[in-house]
């Protein structure tokens, strides 16, 4: 298992392989290799697994006219090889990737065809002048590619992964948005060689890309042609036609092919693992590696003395299945060694922007993140991983399966099996109507994603459609294992497993079992309600009863909807940031709105359309936003103005000149102990003063002096921060805010959270009659009215600044209590704290309400008027957004 990259068109750059390279060490890092050869480039980053000391890559013939880049495993090698030496070849190695490189030798295009196992590679063919790139039947491995150049000049990127292609910085980065639209709509994605990112694409399983490096019939040199290398998709159509009657022979060669299949997947000179998730086709996986350990089979060697298995929990959740999992380590008493990982809302939230970068687009639930963590503590036991991705798409694991095969039955007319299979799932049946039922009973409005997007976005696109084949048992898997399932399955398991190193494998994807597979009878598959019939018989024997009759399928997923009421925090902070609510795919109040009412329960949906909105937010900043530069100068001293502001200010009238020397500090929380935090950073103002330079000691000396302080970390450390999941929104609060000019960043009324704070704080028929003054003051010309009218310093209240810092980014803010009170009572620590010359001069302290609009003095001990302090801070000298500096020293100028 390796990262693969490379190039056309761009000469013998090594600077630019490297660059390719150094985005994928995670999936090689025991190795790497770099080729140029006229236009063409190859990179390579190795993971060894099979023949370690040898097969290190570029891998060249013995002629040198043929280079190979590889990333996957060829699991029927040694047979092949066999063939190959039966020809009058030689080897070397005892690599696969010799095997591959030769098998293009000696068959050409063919070869491809002939492999069983996982692969994505490039082959510079010197001697036939072609670049070749393929994929294995499945799609296991993935292989990204995007054209460039010119209709003259052709050029081209491949990789592994999407970010090398990007890193090159020979293709820009933008959003397809057609695929984003069917991803945010239809919850679909992967079901086209189309990706998230225009202009990058993907060879779909069982294709290939051939690139002449010279001119030909087919265009210039550069030009590529897309095809596929195999019928493999039809023959699965072809072999469904057979039928062959479901009997005890058939279950006995099942079993042996996919004991087999399991058996080649643990080939390797590395340690090997599995992952168990307690459901039937990892547990399936696991008993039959217990049953060739204990046959002490070839190949076992590589699981050490006992197998390790990797499942995740989630103890007392409605998604735990430790108790299966537990069942199945049960049958392997004594043979076996057990992680078990816990995975925790709050180290999503930490892992969130990573999890987000290794999956490369966006993805419909957060489930794989459980698949992350095993993967991550796997890493630290075992360098190969197998898994049962697969086996739900080729056995109908998936309950719309059922109907798909019911209404099979119905087109053909066969009414008594239809009537038998409704009576033997009735189970099911009944238990998907009691939930409709209980869902249209509590009268929950349900969370569509429709209501919840950018109409001139989904306007846009009114054209795409989603649709999957009704009634069609077999055609319906084939076309989910090629297009609509499999695909971004296998695209979570190669991201997570490569993410940290791992190779992981895929038993169930074995192409010779699956070929046999569909040439049974439907019944092989769904049998008197029960589906994967064959993978229950042929495993009874291993499993224990409760894995072979188990009807709920859970998976290694997350339980989100739980999850999310942990996460709200993060999750508001995302929905109210600025970023958020910019983007042209959604209306960022429907989803605030609507995350409300599913937190609340006053609506029903599901979790996944705010995560579908969540992951492309998160996609969008890591991939193509530019970072972010937060306001304030990096290692502020306390000595210099914020920037874009001055140390001094002229205040007119004769009021004279001040300088004010913002206080950077740490982000203030309602846990802070205000007053000794306060304190803290004006002794280290008077501390650094001396050394401090310049005018500073002449302009602070023997002069008035003041400190003014925001009134957010007053109220804030008074517990007058509201979080808006605790703020129960009215009706009114609704209507009044939409009434309120919406300023930046939440300032004001016009958020119903903070016009809900000003209700609370006055009462609604105090808003009303505010409201009705303030109309007709306008009418006379007059602003200002409402918060004069409504008085109680309402004009106070902010509202969550997803710009901001701390808790401001998603809570309310009510005016702070007794600001004089506070004034005074600081005005007293200062006295007591700063060096005695400085303590004669001070003049008092202000609690300020500052910011790009305005500025009120809120409260203050000093001799100067509101007006006079309202104009020293009339320019926000202490920032608006992430400055963190919320205090300030002011002394008067001589």
């Amino acid at each position: 298992m390796c990262g693969i990259a490379g190039y056309y068109g761009y000469g013998e750059d090594e600077s630019l392989l490297q660059q390719m390279n150094a985005c994928m060490v995670h999936r090689g890092p025991d190795g790497e290799g770099i080729y140029t050869q006229g236009n063409v480039g190859l990179a390579h980053r190795r993971l060894s697994i099979i023949d370690v000391a040898h097969g290190q890559e570029p891998m060249f013939s013995a002629d040198g006219e043929t280079v190979l880049v590889y990333n996957g495993e060829v699991y029927n090698y040694l047979a092949l090889r066999a063939e190959l030496e039966a020809l009058g070849r030689s080897f070397t190695t005892n690599s696969d990737t010799e095997v591959v490189l030769q098998a293009y030798e000696q068959w050409g295009d063919d070869a491809f065809d002939k492999f069983n196992g996982m692969f994505g590679f490039a082959i510079h063919d010197r001697r036939n002048n072609r670049l070749v790139l393929a994929r294995d039947h499945f799609g296991i491995k993935p292989l990204y590619f995007a054209t460039a150049g010119t209709p003259q000049a052709p050029t081209l990127l491949f990789g592994s992964e999407i970010k090398p292609l990007l890193a090159t910085g020979k293709i820009a980065a933008e959003v397809d948005e057609r695929i984003l639209f069917r991803y945010l709509q239809f919850r679909i994605h992967d079901d086209e060689s189309s990706t998230f990112f225009a202009g990058v694409q993907k060879l779909m399983p069982g294709e290939k890309l051939v690139l002449n490096t010279v001119d030909s019939e087919a265009g210039p040199a550069g030009t590529a042609t897309i095809s596929k290398y195999t019928r493999f998709q039809e023959e699965l159509a072809e072999l469904a036609k057979i039928e062959t009657p479901y009997s005890q022979a058939v279950i006995d060669e099942y079993k042996e092919r996919f004991t087999e299949g399991v058996r080649l997947r643990l080939q390797s000179e590395v340690p090997v693992g599995t992952a168990l998730s307690g459901g039937l086709d990892s547990s399936a996986v696991v008993v039959t590696i217990n049953k060739l350990m204990a046959e002490n089979a070839a190949a076992t060697d590589s699981l050490g003395a006992k197998q390790q298995t990797f499942s995740a929990i989630f103890p007392n959740s409605i998604n735990d299945e430790e108790k299966y999992a537990d069942a199945v380590l049960a049958r392997c008493e004594g043979n076996v060694i057990s992680h078990k990982i816990l995975p925790k809302p709050g180290e999503f939230v930490d892992d969130l922007e990573d999890f987000v970068r290794t999956m490369e687009e966006p993805i419909i639930s957060s489930g794989p993140y459980a698949q992350y963590q095993v993967m991550r503590e796997a890493s630290k036991h075992v360098t190969v991983l197998l898994d049962g991705q697969g086996a739900d798409e080729m056995m109908a694991g998936y309950i719309p399966y059922y109907f798909a095969y019911l209404r099979q039955l119905k087109s053909k007319g066969q009414n008594a099996k239809l009537a038998k299979e409704l009576v033997s799932s009735s189970d099911i049946l009944f238990r998907l109507a009691r939930f409709r039922i209980q869902g249209m009973l509590s009268f929950k409005k349900e969370v569509g994603v429709s209501a919840l997007l950018n109409k001139k976005f989904t306007a846009k696109y009114k054209a795409e459609k989603f649709s999957n084949i009704p009634d069609n048992l077999k055609l319906r898997l084939i076309d989910d294992l090629f297009h609509k399932s499999l695909p971004a399955v296998l695209r979570y398991e190669d991201k997570n497993t490569m993410r940290f190193s791992l190779e992981g494998r895929v038993p169930f994807l074995d192409k010779e079992v699956v070929k046999f597979l569909f040439s049974l009878d439907d019944e092989s598959i769904i049998k008197g309600g029960w589906n994967k019939r064959i993978l229950r018989d042929a495993t009874r024997e291993l499993l224990p009863e409760m894995i072979s009759n188990r009807r709920n399928k859970i998976g290694f997923t997350t339980p989100e909807a739980e999850w999310f009421g942990h996460m709200k925090e993060k999750i508001y902070e995302i929905f109210l940031s600025t970023s958020f609510g910019n983007r042209p795919y959604w209306n960022q109040d429907a989803v605030i709105y609507a995350f409300e009412e599913l937190l609340s329960g006053k609506s029903g949906g599901s979790t996944m359309v705010f995560w579908r909105l969540i992951n492309t937010e998160l996609w969008l900043r890591e991939f193509f936003d530019e970072p972010e530069i937060k306001a304030g100068i990096e290692g502020k001293s306390d000595y210099i103005p914020n920037a874009d502001k001055q140390l001094e200010i002229t205040i007119p009238n004769g009021a004279g000149t001040f300088r004010r020397y913002p206080l950077r500090t740490e982000v203030f929380y309602k846990e802070t102990d205000f007053d000794p935090a306060v304190m803290k950073y004006v002794k280290r103002y008077f501390d650094g003063l001396p050394t401090a330079g310049g005018d500073h000691g002449e302009a602070t000396a023997d002069t008035p002096w003041y400190l003014f302080v925001s009134e957010k970390i007053v109220a804030m450390t008074q517990g007058r921060s509201i979080p808006v999941w605790d703020i129960k929104v009215s009706n009114a609060a609704r209507i009044f805010s939409k009434f309120v000019t919406r300023n930046p960043g939440g300032i004001g009324l016009a958020s119903p959270w903070s016009m809900q704070l000003a209700i609370d704080e006055v009462g609604l028929p105090k808003i009303m009659y505010a409201s009705a003054r303030s109309v007709i003051g306008k009418l006379q010309g007059k602003s200002g009215v409402f918060y004069e009218v409504v008085g109680n310093n309402i004009n106070a209240i902010d509202g969550a600044a997803g710009y901001q810092v701390g808790t401001s980014t998603h809570s309310v803010k009510y005016a702070p209590i007794d600001p004089d009170g506070v004034a005074a009572r600081l005005s007293a620590l200062v006295r007591a704290s700063v060096p005695a010359e400085f303590a004669a001069t001070f003049a008092g302290t202000a609690i300020m309400d500052a910011n790009d609009l305005g500025v009120v003095a809120l409260g203050h001990d000093t001799q100067l008027t509101k007006a006079v302090l309202e104009d020293i801070f009339r320019d926000n000298p202490q920032g608006q957004t992430t400055e963190t500096t919320p205090m300030s020293l002011v002394f008067t100028q001589k």
